[in-house]
């Protein structure tokens, strides 16, 4: 098949993300299949960006083929952002006829996050002159999260927009591949039939875990130096914000005083200084910069117990997809789990312990039960969790899956 995906946002290992769109397409290539990307040359979650001269300009890399589009530049999620959406959306429809004469896609998959570009897809499927499949992939849930989170009105420009959006893909799309497990009934009050739904999460990738980076020294040798005293390693990766509960974790430190506990915390995050100033008198704390995506498997090996969790919110409902759950679970290591959601693959798997959201008391009562926890039963615990991920969520298996949703 030629298969075209739509993603403003789509990155490359290189370039930073969004990693889902290059994992899916690396594996349908491997199936012999040929697969293009329409993507936007300036992406807020990019490390690099590319550098084009005109739109459409193609770039191959790893054997997709980007196509970028030219659109302007922006920070933070201002105006200037919801207009480059626009600009995205609008150049594809008023390519179409190019697009489908350079690419002629079998399938078209509409993944930008926001739901705008499903407009931009109907557009290629309606101007085809062969059949071509339209499937909307849901990352987040647009646009019920910016009312709920943020409290943006109904009646708000921006958010009429993104239902309208919504509503369209639910109708005219033929698929709809969701990351959140739980939004089919939902969806379907917006129109879309049952039978579209299905649910593809994300995953890991196993080369990644084969040939990790080495970690880097002043981490490893903190670490080593703890485990001498023997000392319990809880880690935290990630971007270091409130929004992972890590206050709770803090509270949770400092009430339970346990001198064989340490917590690490790895990453940066709007949120760091607060929480560094937080415990800047308790040693059993400690922070470190981030590091290269390639290094988190050689960290999680160091560690005895990762930290995942989530502050309570009302989208958690339709459920939750995070990478870096799968990343923890893939380590083999105990998980820490703090997040009220629908689907709870900790207990699903017996793969460490779970508690609820936000409560000091159950969280350090969860501390305590790993800290009590015999050796053989952490490491039973941890390797529930790398087999549930290596039958479950590695790219090859999410992207057949994918390919499974796919007509021939």
């Amino acid at each position: 098949m030629n298969i075209l995906l739509i993603n403003h946002y789509a990155g490359s290992p290189d370039m930073g993300m969004e990693f889902r769109p290059y994992y899916m397409a690396r594996e349908w290539i491997k199936k012999g299949h040929r697969v293009h990307f329409i993507a936007a040359d300036f992406s807020h979650l990019r490390r690099k960006n590319p550098e084009i001269t005109e739109d459409f300009q193609e770039e191959i890399i790893d054997g997709i083929h980007y196509h970028w589009v030219k659109t302007v530049k922006y920070d933070g999620n201002g105006v200037k952002r919801f207009l480059t959406m626009l600009q995205f959306v609008g150049k594809i429809r008023r390519n179409a006829k190019r697009i489908l004469e350079s690419i002629a896609p079998d399938v078209v998959i509409t993944s930008s996050t926001y739901p705008l570009d499903t407009y931009a897809g109907q557009k290629l499927v309606k101007k085809s002159k062969k059949p071509v499949q339209l499937i909307h992939e849901i990352h987040d849930m647009w646009p019920i999260t910016p009312i709920e989170l943020y409290h943006m009105p109904k009646w708000h420009p921006f958010v009429i927009l993104m239902q309208w959006g919504e509503n369209s893909f639910c109708k005219h799309a033929d698929k709809v591949v969701s990351l959140p497990c739980n939004a089919k009934k939902y969806l379907m009050e917006h129109g879309m039939s049952a039978d579209k739904f299905v649910h593809i999460s994300n995953g890991i990738v196993k080369e990644e875990w084969e040939y990790p980076e080495p970690l880097e020294p002043n981490i490893k040798q903190c670490i080593s130096d703890w485990k001498k005293e023997n000392k319990f390693i809880i880690c935290f990766f990630g971007s270091v914000i409130h929004s992972y509960a890590l206050t709770t974790l803090l509270d949770a430190v400092e009430q339970l005083n346990d001198s064989r506990l340490q917590v690490i915390i790895v990453g940066n995050g709007i949120d760091k200084q607060e929480l560094v100033e937080k415990s800047k008198n308790n040693s059993q704390v400690f922070f470190f910069e981030p590091i290269p995506k390639n290094q988190i498997p050689s960290l999680l090996e160091e560690v005895d117990a990762i930290y995942v969790a989530g502050k309570g919110n009302s989208v958690f409902r339709f459920g939750i997809c995070m990478n870096k759950l799968f990343d923890s679970m893939m380590s083999g290591k105990p998980l820490l789990y703090a997040v009220d959601a629908p689907n709870n693959y900790v207990v699903d798997y017996q793969c460490g312990v779970s508690v609820e959201a936000e409560n000091v008391d159950e969280l350090t009562k969860g501390i305590e039960k790993l800290l009590s926890a015999s050796t053989e039963e952490l490491y039973v615990m941890g390797q529930r969790g790398r087999q549930a991920v290596l039958e479950n969520f590695t790219y090859d298996i999410l992207a057949d899956k994918f390919l499974d949703v796919m007509k021939y």
